[in-house]
């Protein structure tokens, strides 16, 4: 996993309710490997129409959100099946940030597994910066992990929650195996120590 850094991208509002994993990415496409670009199925179904064109009304389609790494959305977001693909689908389509008033359980564990950043912030800070991009199409939004801060049109700052444990993970760059490998001079003296 990269490091988060901070963060001041372009964000993408998705101003919807309960964007479950099966629209993230269509189930038809489980079963391929994780070295596929998952990305290249994100909102497949949604993003284009029945003979493969892009739909102009669909926000990642439109030119003001090109390169959005952030995703700004409603209420319940990755909410549905547990498939981690639906992470390896934003990560790999460059988001780094969804931004909700609450995320699907499964969802969210997996998301800090794999690097992306869930940020929770009470609805109204959800709405305010939602219809702040709305009214800005292309606006950026600043999500710093170090501070565990966001701030974007219609938000000046508001504080985020995170529990210890992911944020070092993910300001490291750490999945779960880099980190207990981070303990392994430790594990070996005490696998030695068992042996004698």
């Amino acid at each position: 996993m990269e490091p988060f850094k901070p963060l001041d991208a372009v964000a993408a509002p998705m101003d919807g309710a309960h964007i479950d994993t099966d629209q993230i990415v269509p189930a038809r496409f489980i079963q391929k490997p994780r070295a596929n670009n998952f990305g290249d199925y994100l909102f497949l179904d949604v993003r284009r129409d029945a003979t493969g064109q892009r739909r102009p009304d669909f926000v990642l389609n439109q030119p003001a959100y090109a390169g959005a790494q952030v995703l700004v959305a409603g209420p319940n977001f990755g909410c549905g099946s547990s498939r981690e693909h639906a992470v390896w689908a934003l990560v790999d389509g460059g988001i780094r940030a969804v931004i909700a008033p609450g995320f699907g359980d499964i969802f969210h564990a997996n998301a800090l597994k794999n690097g992306l950043l869930p940020v929770v912030l009470p609805e109204a800070s959800v709405r305010a910066l939602l219809d702040g991009l709305l009214a800005n199409p292309g606006a950026r939004v600043r999500v710093d992990l170090q501070t565990q801060t966001v701030s974007g049109p219609g938000l000046a700052s508001a504080p985020f929650p995170i529990d210890a444990f992911s944020r070092h993970c993910l300001l490291q760059g750490l999945d779960e195996i880099a980190y207990t490998l981070g303990y392994l001079a430790g594990i070996e003296a005490f696998e030695h120590r068992m042996d004698t």
